[in-house]
C-alpha cells in the first residue's frame, strides 16, 4: 500500500454561538482537512483545528506547511507510522496541528486497510462508555450560571467551566454556576493558563468547596517547574495541557511531579502516533488522562474517540465541539446521545466520511 495523492481543504465553519476563553474570542472554526487516497483505493480523512494562542498555527500557516509535507508523504507506506511521523518532523519542526490532520488520516488508511475500526488497530478489545463534558464559555457569573443550567436542563452529566481572567472573579463565577446546578451535575475547569502561581493557589483553594474534579492548566506553560509548587497548595487536582504537547513534555512534567494528570490533544502531540507514547508513560505512573481537543468537527473528534478506548486509565472526555459547529459536514463517525454519551463507531478506519459536495465548495490543493 503507497500513498498516490494527497488534497488539503480549508474548512470554515461558524460556531452557533461565541465561544471565549482566557486567550481569546472565536467564533467561527478554522480548520484543515486532509485526504489520502493510496494505490490500492483506499481513501484515509483528518483533520486539524489550527490554533495561534497554543500551538503557534493558523488555517492559512498551516495550509501553507501542509503544501511542503504533502509531497513528502507520496510514495510512502501510511502504515508505516514511524516512518511517515519521521518525514513531517525532519522536514519542519512544530506545526503539530497540520502534522495531526496527516497522522489522523494516515492511521484512518491503516485501520482501513488491516478492515477493523481505528480502536482495534489501536490495540483496544472493544468500545467503552465515553460521556463528552460540555464547555461553558467565560462571562459574567450570572450568564455562566444560566448557560451551565440550561447545559444540565439538557441532560450533560459534567459541565466543563473557561476561567483565567480574574481569580476573584473566577471564585464567584464557579459559586454562582454551583449554586445553579446543585449538587449532581459534576464541575471541572480549565484556566487557559490565565493565572499567576499566586493567584492560582488563591483561586484553587477558594473554588475548592463547591466540588471541583480538577482544573486544567491553572498558569502559564512557559512556567512549568512551578507547576509543582502549585500542585502541592491546591486541594484540587492539576491537570496539565497546553504544557504536555508530546511524549516529551509528558516525561519531563512526571519527573517534576508536576500534575495529577494529562490532557491528550491530536493538535498538540502531531496526531495519534505520539499520543499513544504519552499514554504509556501515564499507564507507567497510573495516571489519569483526558482526552479533548480544539474547534475540530467529528472528523477529529472521532480520532479522540477511537483513542480514548485503548487505556482505562483515560477517564475524562471533551468531546463537546462538535456539537458547537452551525453544521458538522461529516457522514458518520461518532455520535452523540443522552447525558452526553458518545458512541465509536464499528466500521473500519475511522468510521466516516467527507461529502465530495462538500470538499468541492473548499479551496484546496492537490499533490500527487
Amino acid at each position: 500500500m503507497r500513498i498516490t495523492e494527497i488534497s488539503v481543504y480549508q474548512s470554515t465553519v461558524p460556531l452557533k454561538k461565541a465561544f471565549v476563553i482566557s486567550l481569546g474570542r472565536f467564533d467561527h472554526a478554522n480548520n484543515l482537512l486532509v485526504k489520502i487516497h493510496t494505490d490500492n483505493n483506499l481513501t484515509g480523512f483528518g483533520e486539524c483545528s489550527p490554533f495561534l494562542t497554543i500551538n503557534g498555527e493558523t488555517m492559512e500557516s498551516a495550509y501553507e506547511v501542509a503544501r511542503h509535507i504533502a509531497p513528502h508523504l507520496i510514495g510512502r507506506n501510511p502504515a508505516d507510522m514511524e516512518d511517515c511521523m519521521g518525514v513531517m518532523d525532519r522536514l519542519i519542526y512544530g506545526n503539530t496541528g497540520i502534522k495531526s490532520a496527516f497522522d489522523i488520516a494516515l492511521h484512518d488508511l491503516a485501520s482501513k486497510a488491516a478492515g477493523v475500526p481505528l480502536y482495534k488497530y489501536l490495540g483496544a478489545a472493544d468500545t467503552r462508555e465515553i460521556v463528552t463534558d460540555y464547555t461553558v464559555s467565560m462571562g459574567e457569573p450570572g450568564q455562566m450560571a444560566a448557560d451551565a443550567l440550561e447545559l444540565s436542563k439538557r441532560g450533560f452529566r459534567v459541565v466543563k467551566v473557561k476561567l483565567g481572567d480574574s481569580g476573584k472573579l473566577d471564585v464567584e463565577r464557579i459559586r454562582s454556576i454551583r449554586k445553579a446546578i446543585g449538587k449532581d451535575v459534576a464541575i471541572r475547569v480549565d484556566a487557559n493558563q490565565g493565572w499567576s502561581v499566586k493567584e492560582a493557589i488563591e483561586t484553587l483553594q477558594g473554588i475548592y468547596p463547591y466540588q471541583i474534579q480538577y482544573c486544567e492548566e491553572p498558569i502559564p506553560r512557559w512556567d512549568f517547574m512551578n507547576l509543582p509548587k502549585v500542585r502541592k497548595a491546591s486541594p484540587v487536582p492539576v491537570m496539565a495541557d497546553e504544557s504536555c504537547t508530546d511524549h516529551h513534555d509528558a516525561k519531563r512534567l512526571i519527573d517534576l511531579q508536576a500534575c495529577d494528570m494529562f490532557n491528550l490533544k491530536m493538535g498538540k502531540s502531531s496526531g495519534l502516533f505520539k499520543a499513544m507514547k504519552i499514554i504509556r508513560l501515564a499507564e507507567e505512573q497510573e495516571m489519569p488522562m483526558q482526552i479533548g481537543g480544539f474547534i475540530e468537527s467529528k472528523v477529529a473528534f472521532t480520532a479522540c474517540a477511537h483513542l480514548a478506548c485503548v487505556s482505562k486509565l483515560i477517564r475524562y472526555f471533551d468531546f463537546d465541539s462538535p456539537l458547537m459547529l452551525a453544521f458538522d459536514p461529516v457522514e458518520g463517525g461518532m455520535t452523540y446521545h443522552e447525558e452526553g454519551v458518545v458512541k465509536v463507531p464499528e466500521r473500519p478506519g475511522l468510521g466516516l466520511t467527507v461529502p465530495e459536495k462538500y470538499l468541492e465548495t473548499l479551496q484546496s490543493f492537490t499533490v500527487q
